[in-house]
């Protein structure tokens, strides 16, 4: 496998080292003199081979470290080179910065064992100061530039995970923004298919039988209830636009739908449905209906609502019956409708508003089912059953 390219300011460095440790020993500057190997060319080899660690100690620190601790002991026995000294702190100070983690952590600890083992031996044999010198001296190009290069590599980590962090936080920023906006438009969508769903397919099958049948006495009484929808269609998309405006607006949003109006529901969906033969039958159960809290009341409501406007749609002539139950703990909503095929005109459905009553229950953590059932007298029905919990904390539900 071969090794990555020197990167170009390593390969600067490095020519940059060699040359002023070829002046100065163009001049005959050494660091000392009679040494095992008094050769003025002795000099020049432990010089280019530190030069060539130099090259690679960013591609490859361990291999520069190494090599270039060989080069400057064996340096020791020429007459030296400050260029190759000042070099090799400068690997020492690489293999830390840009070496493997593992070895960041060795570095310093290996030389600074170096330093007091260099400093005691020579303390030992010589018996002097000057031995202490040499300890420092030896800190001073392994030690220190090791424990330079860890505070270095210390700080970019710092940096580096304090930089992830803040890009963690706007993606976390971003994704709650994003699922507020989905949240929201979802909120939006519900209560528009709620609030106008009921009138529109009521006038979209009026109008059917109006333009169906030549009756005069049938129009009038369509295009009637046509008129009452699209007036109460009307009301309700104001309150929407209302609820819509913010709090500078001209128009105050009316209060949301509580079950204490379910009897005008069912009465107005019973209008809507008797040219179709559905006959609506609503039974409250409870025994305490107040003391509920507001975005149950609601959920409740429109479940309700979007139950009889599928009835109108889709069911078969016969008893469409809402019943309203309340257990410890839960409030349930119950919609049942005669299903087959129904003679009459018939308003398309999308399947929205099954997924707008899942939606709403799901967000109180409740139950929901719906579906074709047999009753007990062996007819087939489709039935709407919501559980509602009722301890849910209103902040928590809105």
């Amino acid at each position: 496998m071969a090794l990555p390219r020197p990167h170009r300011i390593d390969l600067f460095i490095a020519a940059t080292g060699l040359f002023g440790g070829l002046i100065l020993w163009s001049f005959g500057l050494y660091v000392t003199g009679d040494h095992v190997f008094g050769q003025r060319w002795a000099t020049l080899i432990p010089l280019t081979v530190m030069a060539g660690t130099e090259a690679v100690r960013r591609t490859a620190p361990q291999a520069a470290v190494i090599v270039g601790t060989l080069a400057i002991v064996a340096d020791q026995f020429t007459n030296g080179n400050l260029a190759t000294v000042l070099m090799f702190t400068d690997v020492v100070y690489a293999a830390v910065v840009y070496g493997t983690p593992g070895q960041a952590r060795r570095v310093p600890y290996i030389t600074g064992l170096i330093t007091v083992a260099t400093t005691v031996g020579f303390l030992v044999w010589w018996q002097n100061a000057i031995a202490l010198l040499v300890g420092v001296l030896t800190g001073m190009i392994s030690f220190l530039p090791a424990v330079t290069g860890a505070i270095v590599r210390n700080h970019r980590e710092a940096a580096e995970a304090a930089r992830l962090r803040a890009e963690q936080t706007a993606l976390l920023a971003e994704m709650d923004r994003t699922q507020a906006v989905v949240a929201e438009r979802s909120r939006m969508a519900r209560e528009l298919h709620d609030m106008v769903a009921n009138h529109l397919s009521a006038i979209a099958i009026h109008s059917t039988a109006a333009l169906s049948l030549d009756e005069p006495a049938t129009t009038q009484q369509a295009l009637t209830v046509i008129r009452e929808n699209s007036v109460a269609g009307l009301a309700e998309m104001r309150r929407l636009i209302g609820l819509l405006r913010d709090s500078s607006g001209d128009a105050e949003p009316a209060a949301a739908p509580t079950l204490a109006g379910l009897d005008a529901l069912v009465n107005q969906s019973a209008v809507n449905a008797e040219p179709s033969g559905l006959v609506l039958v609503l039974d409250d159960t409870r025994k305490n209906p107040a003391g509920l809290p507001a975005p149950v009341e609601l959920a409740a409501y429109r479940i309700v609502q979007e139950s009889l406007t599928n009835a109108l749609k889709h069911a078969a002539p016969g008893e469409v019956r809402v019943t309203l139950g309340q257990d410890p703990g839960a409030l349930w909503v119950r919609v049942t409708s005669p299903y087959g095929e129904r003679p009459g005109p018939t308003a398309p459905g999308s399947g929205a508003g099954l997924v707008g009553m899942r939606e709403r229950v799901a967000l109180l953590d409740g139950v929901f089912e719906a579906g074709p059932v047999t009753d007990g007298e062996g007819r087939k029905r489709w039935r709407v059953r919501a559980e509602l919990p009722v301890g849910a904390n209103d902040e928590e539900r809105t």
